[in-house]
């Protein structure tokens, strides 16, 4: 990311990949990404290259084995290591959910509008790459925040 890039660009890059088609384990733009795939495509549209190889994942890795500890747990300390702990909310964040209590968090988006109409970008199962509100339901979902670091 250059310097001058800041989150207008960051959330312009996500709202580019809207329509795209949901793939399990894809991350190119206009042909097809599942929603940690979202993320990497806008890493290396802003960094030009990808930070690390990811290992294989089957679509219900969440559902199987020991439970968070292993699972979430990888998906956050990859993002720990890449990404900065967000502060306040603000564009461009990008979201981490647990899409049901007590539940993985496993599901990745990018915040594309605050305040009372706030929205983001994601890519999920079925619909593909969308923006969608982000909706009190939404909101209560939201297990952690990161920001996309300046090169």
């Amino acid at each position: 990311m250059t310097p001058d890039l800041g989150r207008a660009d960051v959330v312009a890059e996500a709202r580019r990949w809207i329509g795209t088609p949901y793939v399990h384990q894809g991350s190119v733009c206009g042909a097809g990404a599942d929603c940690l795939g979202l993320i990497r495509g806008i890493w290396r549209a802003l960094h030009g290259h990808e930070p690390e190889a990811l290992p294989a994942y089957t679509p219900d890795w969440g559902e199987l084995g020991q439970g968070e500890l292993g699972r979430s747990e990888l998906l956050l300390a990859g993002l720990m290591r890449h990404l900065r702990p967000a502060g306040r909310e603000a564009l461009g964040d990008v979201l981490v959910f647990r899409m049901r209590t007590g539940a993985i968090a496993k599901h990745l988006g990018l915040l594309t509008q605050t305040g009372a109409g706030a929205r983001f970008v994601h890519a999920y199962d079925r619909h593909g790459v969308v923006e969608s509100p982000l909706s009190g339901p939404w909101r209560a979902r939201i297990a952690a925040r990161f920001i996309f670091p300046p090169l």
